[in-house]
């Protein structure tokens, strides 16, 4: 995704997202990244703790309602998913037989892990005019969508269902080409037409306000790792990824992150403008940048479509803030 290639497809969410919406532009396949760091001004609606899962279900709900007026609902299926459980008691064991590594890599010792295993479930909706009301599924073998005796929903059904709905050629690993599909939960023979236009608004459960001072959190704490290989930072002499984190505040990540992209954004035009190839990967020098705690909000989250094969069911739309955690 770092191929000059593929700048042009992040686009802000407030403004490109909800304006393809409208005009009936939206490319087939969206994902919709939600606000990871929460500020006063641009609360987190990512669902993470300590962060209100009003905002959250806010997101949920103007995805929804923006999809539902587009000219295109009748060709939209709306993926809303989670990476994590909640840390809920789940009484179904999870999945350790059958379950193949996707690429054969094992993790480092002592761990040495072989992904070839399942984690607990995670929930997931499926948002459409072509699934009739009230489908719950459990598994793919219960709705024809497993390609194998063990196939299960896991992550990797996304990509194994993109590939079905739009033909594409290959799977990406072998994970994906056992994953089950949820193409099948598509069953109607015409769209329905009673589907709400609006969703109730979510009551708001947090009173306070986002303490954007606080230090980042773990996860936060990777983001910026992330945004510092996107800035050159992660090349600089001496750089330690938990030094350079060390109490960083919400807002000053935040701003971080938002500068490191902007100044990628610019890099890739730049090569792009200097004649540079499509598969070409931008890599910058260290920007020597740091975050203070007074550093204004970022941007919204950013959409990232990926152009591919039309086919009946043309659009499809992922929230993704259920698939077995693999």
């Amino acid at each position: 995704m770092r191929q000059l290639k593929y700048v042009g497809n992040f686009h802000p969410y407030d403004t490109a997202f909800k304006r393809d919406c409208k005009a009936g532009k939206l490319p087939n396949y969206v994902v919709i990244e939600q606000r990871y760091f929460d500020l006063k001004l641009l609360p987190g609606n990512d669902d993470h703790p300590s962060h209100d899962v009003a905002h959250g279900q806010r997101l949920v709900k103007d995805v929804y309602e923006a999809l539902r007026s587009s000219p295109q609902w009748h060709e939209i299926l709306f993926v809303i998913t989670y990476d994590e459980h909640g840390g809920f008691f789940d009484h179904v064991p999870t999945p350790v037989a059958g379950v193949p590594s996707p690429d054969g890599i094992v993790s480092a010792a002592p761990v040495s892990f072989a992904f070839d295993r399942l984690g607990v479930r995670v929930p997931t909706l499926l948002v459409s005019p072509w699934i009739e009301p009230g489908t719950v599924v459990h598994d793919p073998a219960s709705c024809g969508g497993a390609p194998e005796p063990t196939s299960q929903f896991e992550h990797s059904s996304i990509p194994a269902t993109v590939k079905r709905i739009f033909g594409l050629k290959e799977f990406l690993t072998r994970r994906d080409a056992w994953a089950g599909t949820f193409d099948t939960v598509l069953t109607r023979a015409a769209p329905r037409e009673d589907c709400p236009a609006t969703l109730p608004e979510p009551p708001r459960l947090r009173a306070a306000e986002a303490e954007e001072h606080r230090e980042v959190s773990e996860f936060q704490a990777e983001l910026v790792q992330l945004g510092a290989a996107l800035n050159g930072d992660h090349d600089g002499e001496g750089y330690d990824p938990e030094v350079f984190v060390r109490g960083m505040t919400v807002a000053g990540a935040a701003q971080y992150c938002r500068d490191a992209f902007d100044r990628f954004r610019e890099e890739c035009h730049r090569c792009r403008d200097g004649g540079m190839d499509g598969s070409h990967v931008p890599m910058l020098q260290p920007a020597s940048a740091s975050a203070s705690s007074s550093a204004p909000a970022a941007d919204p989250p950013a959409t990232a479509p990926a152009p591919a094969t039309p086919s009946a069911l043309s659009k499809l739309c992922g929230c993704f803030p259920c698939f077995n955690a693999s």
